[in-house]
């Protein structure tokens, strides 16, 4: 697990000189954990590490991982060393038939980015007497096998969003090309930002709308030059 540990710190050094090169504080990133390719004893070594908040692709992956972690959260509820509850953070493709089980776990949706799942999550979040944070998910890369709201539809969709009881809307998610294109990257992300900054120039969302999602392993690092809040992390550290 010694690995687990030096990767993290390699990330965490990396987006702290990220940010100094960009005038940023390392306390404006919010580092989600991805345990996709994680099992649970590794999952369980990055909470133990500090990390706090996590992500995961799947519905029925994040229902059985926070069943597990629940459970050893409160074996260690005396330990000092670790922390008292996990933010989890569904950052996959979400299917309408399995809001109403994610919601039982889940606190962060990055991946909003039709009406009919927005009406979805806004209905069940409803029964369920919560309030789950979501981020519309944008397809910045305008890539036609990814999924995502196009740009051109983004500030339209924010605006029906907004009008719905029991979710809240706080910013966008999208995910950049795979490429070693570095300007390709940058691009997406430029987009991906002068929308964020439209829809809260124009306070179409509430002042909790300050989430901007992207980076991941491959490209985080430029993320944050572009003004991402959230980086969604997972090979760089599990690998």
């Amino acid at each position: 697990m010694n690995k687990i540990a030096d990767n993290l710190k390699r990330v965490q050094d990396n987006i702290a000189a990220a940010c100094q090169r960009c005038g940023r504080q390392t306390s404006e990133i919010t580092t989600v954990v991805v345990t996709k390719s994680a099992n649970i004893d590794m999952i369980k070594e990055v909470v133990r590490l500090g990390c706090t908040d996590l992500g995961e692709n799947r519905v029925q992956h994040l229902k059985i991982t926070a069943e597990d972690l629940d459970i050893f959260l409160s074996q260690n509820a005396n330990n000092p060393n670790i922390p008292k509850q996990i933010t989890w953070h569904m950052i996959g493709h979400l299917q309408r038939n399995k809001v109403r089980q994610l919601l039982r776990n889940c606190q962060i949706i990055h991946s909003v980015d039709t009406l009919r799942v927005a009406e979805e999550v806004s209905r069940d979040a409803e029964k369920a007497l919560v309030t789950p944070k979501i981020l519309m998910q944008v397809n910045c890369s305008q890539e036609p096998q990814k999924y995502g709201v196009p740009v051109g539809a983004a500030v339209h969709l924010a605006e029906q969003i907004v009008t719905m009881p029991n979710i809240k809307l706080v910013g966008l998610m999208t995910m950049a090309p795979l490429t070693l294109d570095i300007d390709i990257v940058k691009e997406s992300f430029a987009r991906a930002r002068e929308l964020f900054e439209e829809i809260k120039g124009e306070k179409i969302a509430g002042p909790e709308f300050n989430q901007l999602s992207m980076g991941m392993s491959q490209d985080y690092e430029i993320a944050i030059e572009y003004g991402a809040t959230i980086l969604r992390i997972g090979s760089a550290i599990f690998s």
